[in-house]
């Protein structure tokens, strides 16, 4: 039984170790080009992993797969959910919504949402991607797209309180160059990436792989091109009944991250909050009530 939640990606990656060695084989060339490897005829796929016929019809069986078309057909899916522009993801839900109140509805697709994306975060890969932001001996960069951006600006503020040595790459083709020359090995990029993914955002994170960066993405579960340089993917549930893709499982993970990170430094955190406090106090921004 196939899983409609999971991506065939989530499958692939969630099966490896029950594989065998022609089939991981085919699995991470898979992977390598994922989706548009599986799009072409079986016997292309498996001349291009350098695998046989059969192996091809026992890795697609072990995903759930009766046979190669209904693999297919799951992919192509998954390929035109990807692609869905604001008026097609309006379309999709005015046709198949329930009568009951938009709050109701798209409340319980939010809910789905973090259901379905908690089931498959890996706590461990979590708590690993925290410690990388965290560390203040790497300089952080912090990248959002088009819409993202203000995702990308919500953790860049709190982490301008937390830790020192960060920097927010505006992810404009003409100006984020500039902020790769004085990136260097080890280094972390924070990338945010969702569906309709950026070209900018991809060579972006190319070029600071190159430099020895690492690579946290933040992406949606059918998973940017920039996770095949990514050491930590973290993926969310994205779809509500809207023309627009909803934030509120990423931010979820977002803000869970802020918590850990404060949570890791904490005495150092507090000083330079407080310190923090006393510059808004001098400066008179907030209303004081006492």
């Amino acid at each position: 039984m196939v899983d409609a939640s999971q991506t065939i990606s989530d499958r692939i990656q969630e099966r490896m170790d029950d594989l065998t060695r022609a089939e991981r084989q085919l699995a991470l060339s898979i992977l390598e080009n994922y989706p548009a490897s599986g799009l072409g005829p079986l016997v292309a796929l498996a001349k291009g992993a350098d695998v046989s016929v059969p192996t091809v019809a026992r890795m697609v069986n072990k995903l759930g797969y009766k046979g190669y078309a209904d693999f297919q057909a799951d992919l192509r899916e998954e390929l035109s959910a990807i692609a869905k522009g604001p008026i097609a993801k309006h379309e999709t839900w005015t046709g198949a919504a329930p009568s009951e109140h938009i709050l109701n509805r798209f409340t319980e697709a939010v809910i789905e949402n973090i259901r379905n994306t908690m089931a498959h975060i890996d706590p461990v890969a979590f708590d690993e991607a925290c410690a990388m932001v965290a560390d203040q001996n790497r300089h952080l960069y912090i990248v959002g797209g088009r819409i993202t951006h203000t995702l990308a600006e919500y953790l860049f503020l709190h982490m301008q309180v937390i830790r020192p040595n960060l920097t927010h790459v505006q992810s404009t083709s003409s100006t984020w160059p500039h902020y790769l020359l004085n990136a260097g090995e080890g280094d972390v990029f924070v990338i945010f990436d969702v569906r309709r993914y950026e070209n900018n955002t991809l060579k972006l994170a190319q070029l600071a792989r190159e430099r020895g960066a690492r690579i946290v993405l933040f992406t949606d579960h059918w998973r940017s091109p920039v996770h095949r340089m990514a050491d930590i993917c973290l993926t969310s549930q994205i779809i509500v009944p809207s023309a627009w893709d909803s934030a509120t499982t990423t931010m979820l993970l977002l803000e869970s991250m802020i918590s850990a990170i404060q949570t890791l430094h904490w005495d150092s955190t507090k000083d330079r909050m407080q310190e923090l406090e006393a510059i808004f106090d001098k400066t008179k921004l907030f209303r004081k009530f006492t």
